[in-house]
């Protein structure tokens, strides 16, 4: 199908590595299912008792796409949609989601989207997802993502994560399980202004001996902007665990980073760190004398922590 051109642009926000329709996609723009395709490996079904998709990706699956991207653009709309994702055994695919919200309006619009992940052995699964928000109403623009994810023995999940701008108000939820020798690398990014607000729950259950989880979070908080971080990992086995909380805080933003770990066996190794300041002021003298402005040097040095 054709798209329009508002939606052809911030497709590419959300989708870095090319929205295309073929192969195995979805596009869902303003509740419903516009265009999907499948592959020989991987069958989109469309739910009969929830909004949303069902995926199921084969064991034959060897590093396929799968293009899922969510598109708001009517002001006053609320869309939930449950997508469930089940892979199995040995398949190793990359699944590229995201949502962007574009209001014109004077009425809120909202995204919920709640994505379970069944994770079969020895399988490796990259999940990409990135928030975006804009237009010139004064409507709010809001997303609250939902994450569930269930790791099989030997399996890999690395999820990405990254709200852009935009976003008035989110609170993410993520939920895993990880099963004997599973793997789990987080990485989330966020940036905020003006009076938007961020908040952000992770629980990791590592219930397999030699589980493992390494979660990195960083954001940045402008204006009056407000962030709260509570990333949580839980040992019940011989696991290793690490959660690194990195934000920059500036003008009269708010951050709080609460990371908790607990162990539940005498041989869970986890680890916390969480930092919170200012933009070092010798990074920004430094890229003056390079002839940048303060915004520049700025601009620069948050883009470079974002990475």
């Amino acid at each position: 199908m054709k798209l329009d051109a508002v939606t052809s642009r911030i497709l590419k926000f959300i989708d870095e590595r090319g929205f295309r329709q073929k192969g195995a996609f979805n596009l869902r723009y303003n509740g419903q299912a516009v265009c999907h395709g499948d592959t020989e490996n991987i069958r989109i079904v469309k739910k009969k008792d929830n909004p949303g998709i069902d995926v199921y990706i084969s064991g034959g699956t060897k590093g396929e796409e799968i293009h899922i991207p969510v598109v708001v653009a009517a002001s006053g709309m609320t869309d939930v949609v449950y997508n469930d994702f089940y892979v199995e055994d040995g398949a190793d695919v990359i699944i590229v989601a995201g949502c962007a919200i574009h209001n014109d309006g004077c009425n809120e619009a909202r995204h919920d989207g709640i994505h379970s992940f069944h994770v079969g052995k020895n399988a490796a699964v990259r999940y990409e997802e990135k928030h975006y928000g804009e237009g010139e109403g004064t409507g709010e623009k809001i997303l609250n993502p939902a994450t569930k994810i269930y790791m099989g023995e030997n399996s890999v999940f690395t999820l990405d994560t990254a709200q852009i701008k935009g976003v008035d108000s989110t609170v993410r939820e993520t939920y895993v399980e990880a099963g004997k020798n599973a793997r789990l690398y987080v990485t989330e990014k966020l940036m905020t202004h003006g009076e938007q607000s961020a908040i952000s729950n992770m629980e990791v259950q590592l219930n397999g001996d030699d589980s493992s989880a390494q979660i990195v979070s960083r954001s940045v908080a402008r204006g009056r902007s407000s962030q709260v971080f509570h990333p949580k990992a839980v040992g019940n086995a011989l696991c290793h665990a690490h959660i690194q909380c990195d934000s920059i805080i500036m003008d009269q933003a708010r951050v709080s980073s609460i990371p908790e770990i607990n162990a539940n066996y005498l041989d869970a190794q986890i680890i916390h760190e969480a930092a919170i300041g200012r933009i070092n002021s010798a990074q920004l003298i430094k890229l003056r004398t390079f002839g940048l402005t303060e915004s520049e040097a700025e601009a620069v040095i948050i883009e470079d922590f974002l990475k």
